[in-house]
């Protein structure tokens, strides 16, 4: 491969990092951020939280084994390029069906490659996460800076829309909860767990109504993870409200932000994210420390305003609808990751259960969510 730089990532803030071209030829931008995953790849750009991001791996070895149609968590790349210090394209690896690189040309997705991918990162954990692009050396810098610019700020964005889909999927055929999801960009192994306990999950398009979700009487009420900013979606949290103490509801990633707002609480942009599959988060129920997947760029105030939650006690708000408890927390940053809703039956978590890619230390959680549903049932 050359060393002369072929293309060149652009951010808002006029810093500017050369490499390689190694996918579609085409620039593109959008926010630009990091996921620490040692693997994963194709499940991170599969996955549709990655909707209008640009993604910076911080590990250095990028497509070394390869893809499948198994690691898929969504039918697309949501993820509008990707940025890599030493990407690879070998197919050699049991089970991979494709190079990684092959795919991603294909796919229209541009990527870059021989990045300084660790200076990139710490100056977005400076900066924080900002808007860039991944550009063709050819294009003059004046031109990718007026591309960068004029693509609209992550905060306030309605990505929800874009991930939803178009018309109501029923997964599972088990003998177990009939659960009504809010499909904000849900992930595939988000469905698969549920499927795999029994569970028949209904996946209906993010604006929804409250009677139309209540239309089949299902035993719950699931939101999970997403593109976006919480606050830009205010119709999902209207109707949220009328459904929070009819129904047992839980919510992942998004799904918690958009249910702590629905109950009133409110939501914040974090200055670059948890975006990897290595987050330490303390369960306070059980005391146990999980490391944990995560994918969010939004977090939840904790009581009084606060971004953070100074001890591990689980500590109380007064919601709209009776009191909650802080039942994860982050011990990376002490932001929440968790609520249990005390005086109606629901809860949530920051971060995600099924993983993929991550460990599986938070899989109980999908044990524990379908045991209060089989209570509240009862």
């Amino acid at each position: 491969m050359s060393t002369a730089a072929t293309a060149y990532v652009l951010l808002e803030d006029g810093t500017r990092f050369d490499g390689i071209a190694v996918g579609a030829g085409a620039g593109t931008t959008g926010e630009v951020v990091f996921t620490t995953g040692m693997a994963g790849y194709q499940e991170s750009v599969s996955d549709p939280s990655f909707a209008g991001q640009i993604i910076t791996f911080t590990y250095p070895h990028i497509g070394n084994y390869g893809i499948c149609d198994e690691a898929m968590e969504s039918d697309r790349i949501w993820a509008r390029a990707v940025i890599m210090r030493s990407a690879m394209n070998t197919e050699d690896a049991p089970g991979a069906a494709r190079g990684w690189l092959d795919w991603l040309a294909d796919c229209g997705i541009p990527a870059i490659s021989e990045v300084d991918t660790r200076a990139l990162v710490r100056h977005i954990r400076q900066a924080g996460s900002m808007r860039g692009g991944v550009f063709e050396a050819s294009m003059g810098e004046a031109d990718a800076m007026d591309l960068v610019h004029a693509e609209p700020p992550m905060a306030g964005a309605d990505f929800a829309r874009v991930a939803s889909p178009r018309e109501v999927t029923v997964h599972g055929t088990g003998a177990g909860p009939r659960i009504a999801a809010i499909d904000t960009g849900i992930k595939s192994s988000i469905v698969r767990h549920l499927v795999q306990r029994g569970a028949v999950v209904e996946l209906h398009p993010c604006a929804t109504s409250a009677e139309q979700l209540l239309a089949e009487d299902p035993d719950a009420i699931f939101l999970a993870n997403g593109p976006g900013d919480p606050a830009a979606l205010d119709y999902i949290v209207e109707t949220l409200r009328e459904l929070v103490g009819r129904k047992p509801v839980f919510g992942i990633c998004l799904g918690h932000q958009l249910l702590c707002r629905a109950v009133g609480l409110e939501t914040f942009k974090l200055p670059f994210g948890h975006r990897g599959a290595n987050h330490p988060v303390k369960d306070l129920l059980t005391q146990k420390i999980e490391i944990t997947s995560q994918n969010h760029g939004f977090a939840v105030l904790g009581p009084d305003g606060a971004q953070t939650i100074a001890g591990d006690e689980p500590v109380r708000w007064e919601t709209d609808f009776g009191a909650a408890q802080l039942s994860h927390i982050n011990l990376y940053d002490r932001t929440v990751e968790g609520l249990a809703l005390l005086d109606v039956v629901g809860g949530t978590v920051q971060y995600h259960p099924e993983a993929g890619p991550g460990p599986n230390d938070s899989l109980y959680l999908f044990d524990r969510f379908l045991d209060q549903i089989a209570k509240a049932v009862a």
